[in-house]
C-alpha cells in the first residue's frame, strides 16, 4: 500500500488581496468541471476545492506531496490564466500531513475565519464537499478528513463560547433589540436617513421576522428607492414626526449636524403609545437623537460607540474562548493521525506477521519430512504452538514500536519503511 499525503494549497484573506482572491474563485456552475480537471493531474487521488469570498484552497490527499504541490500551483495558475498582472505564487500557502489537518479543523471551527466564531464557513465546507463527493473527487482519506472536520467543528462549537456574542454593529443591535422585544413579526421599524448602515440594519431585522418598515430621507426620492429595494414604506421627512408614535424601533443614520428627534417628542410619543416601550439606534457619524431620551422610562437609546464597545467585548470573549478551541482542535488532530497512520500499519504489520509465519511453516515442513517425521499429531501440534508463540514473542517488540510512533506520521513512516526493507515486505 503506497502511503497518501494530506496537502492544502489555497489563499484567504490574510494572505492575498481580494483582487488576487478573486482571480482564482471558481463559480459553483463550474466546480464540478475544475474538480474534474483537478482529478486528472497523477499526483492527485483525492481532491475538494474550498472556494468562498475569503478563501480558495484546494484540499488533496497525495502519494507525492511534492508534486501535488505542484500541480495544485498549476492548477490554480490555470484558474487565473485569464487575468493579467496578479502573482500568484507570493500570496499562496502550502500544508502536508499534520499541519494540513490542524488547517482545515481550525477553518472548520471558524478559528481561520476574518471574524472568529462565525458560523457560515462551515456550511460552505460542507457544500464544498458534497460538490467534491457528487464529482466522485473524494476517496477513503478525504471522506474521514472532513466528517472528522465537522465534528470538530461541532465540538467547539458544544464545549466552548467562541460562537457566541454579536461582532458587528448591525449583529450587536439587533441582539440588543431581541432583549427588549420578544418577538418582531408585530413590531415597526422607522429608519431615518436612506444610509447603508440603515439599510443593513433594517436587513438583518427583516430576517428575524421584522414585516413593517417605514423610510423617510431629507431626499424623498432616495427614500423611495431604499423602500423598493427593502419593501418599506416611504415618509416624506417633514412628516416623520407624526409617525414615531406607530414605530418600535427608530433607526438614526443621516449623517446631519442636528438633532432630530429631542426628548420632549419621544415623551408626548410615549403617552399615545400608552407608554409602549420604544427602541432607539443612532449610527450616524453625528448623533440624531437627544441622549436624554434614554431617561425616559420604556425607551433604550443606543449610539454607534455603545454598539462598537458591546462588539468589541463579544469580539475580546470569542478570542479568549478560541484558546479552549486550540486545544481541541489539538487533539483532533493527533487522533486523526493516529487513524491515517493505522492505514499504513495495519497492512504493513500483516504482511509481518504473515513473512514470518510463512518461514515458519516452511521450516517446519522440511523438519517433519526429515528429522521429526516420526513425531506424534500431538507433538506436531505442541511443535506449532511452540513455534507460533516463538514468533509472536520476536513481533510483540517492533509491532509495539510501530504502533507507539502513531503520534507522529514522518516517524512512522520511517518505522514502516525501515521494516519493509528490513523483512524484505515490498510488494507483500
Amino acid at each position: 500500500m503506497v502511503q497518501k499525503d494530506i496537502v492544502i494549497v489555497g489563499l484567504n484573506h490574510r494572505s492575498a488581496p481580494i483582487e488576487v482572491r478573486e482571480s482564482v474563485a471558481f463559480e459553483s456552475d463550474y466546480l464540478r468541471d475544475a474538480l474534474s480537471r483537478l482529478h486528472n493531474y497523477p499526483s492527485i487521488d483525492e481532491g475538494v476545492i474550498l472556494s468562498t469570498c475569503n478563501r480558495v484552497e484546494v484540499v488533496a490527499a497525495a502519494s507525492d506531496s511534492a508534486t501535488a504541490y505542484q500541480d495544485i500551483g498549476s492548477f490554480l495558475a490555470e484558474q487565473k490564466s485569464q487575468y493579467n498582472g496578479l502573482a500568484l505564487d507570493d500570496h499562496t500557502y502550502r500544508y502536508r500531513g499534520a499541519d494540513a489537518v490542524r488547517h482545515l479543523f481550525r477553518v472548520a471551527a471558524s478559528l481561520d475565519s476574518m471574524v472568529v466564531g462565525e458560523p457560515q464557513i462551515l456550511g460552505q465546507l460542507k457544500q464544498h464537499y458534497d460538490a467534491a463527493q457528487q464529482a466522485g473527487s473524494v476517496g477513503t482519506i478525504l471522506h474521514r478528513l472532513f466528517h472528522r472536520s465537522f465534528s470538530v467543528a461541532k465540538r467547539v462549537r458544544s464545549e466552548t463560547g467562541i460562537g457566541s456574542g454579536a461582532v458587528s454593529v448591525s449583529s450587536v443591535a439587533v441582539d440588543l433589540a431581541k432583549r427588549i422585544f420578544d418577538r418582531f413579526d408585530d413590531k415597526t421599524v422607522m429608519l431615518i436617513g436612506a444610509g447603508k448602515m440603515g439599510d443593513l440594519m433594517a436587513r438583518h431585522l427583516q430576517s428575524q421576522g421584522v414585516r413593517s418598515l417605514m423610510v423617510t430621507n431629507r431626499t424623498f426620492e432616495r427614500a423611495v428607492e431604499l423602500a423598493e429595494r427593502i419593501h418599506g414604506n416611504p415618509i416624506r421627512f417633514e412628516d416623520f414626526p407624526q409617525y414615531l408614535k406607530m414605530a418600535d424601533l427608530v433607526i438614526g443614520c443621516t449623517g446631519a449636524p442636528e438633532v432630530l428627534v429631542d426628548a420632549a417628542q419621544v415623551e408626548k410619543v410615549l403617552r399615545e403609545r400608552k407608554h409602549k416601550a420604544m427602541f432607539f439606534i443612532d449610527i450616524g457619524d453625528r448623533r440624531n437623537f437627544d441622549g436624554k431620551i434614554n431617561d425616559l422610562d420604556n425607551v433604550y437609546l443606543y449610539n454607534i460607540d455603545d454598539l462598537k464597545n458591546v462588539a468589541e467585548e463579544n469580539l475580546q470573549g470569542r478570542s479568549n474562548e478560541a484558546a479552549k478551541a486550540e486545544s481541541i482542535v489539538g487533539e483532533e488532530v493527533q487522533s486523526f493521525l493516529r487513524w491515517i497512520g493505522s492505514l499504513e500499519q495495519v497492512p504493513t504489520i500483516t504482511a509481518l506477521r504473515q513473512r514470518f509465519d510463512d518461514i515458519r511453516r516452511g521450516e517446519i515442513e522440511k523438519s517433519l519430512g526429515g528429522g521429526l517425521k516420526t513425531l506424534s499429531a500431538e507433538q506436531r501440534a505442541a511443535l506449532d504452538d511452540m513455534t507460533t508463540a516463538m514468533i509472536n514473542k520476536l513481533l510483540h517488540s517492533p509491532i509495539a514500536q510501530l504502533k507507539s510512533r502513531n503520534d507522529n506520521d514522518d516517524e512512522a513512516a520511517l518505522y514502516i519503511a525501515a521494516l519493509k526493507k528490513l523483512f524484505d515486505l515490498e510488494g507483500k
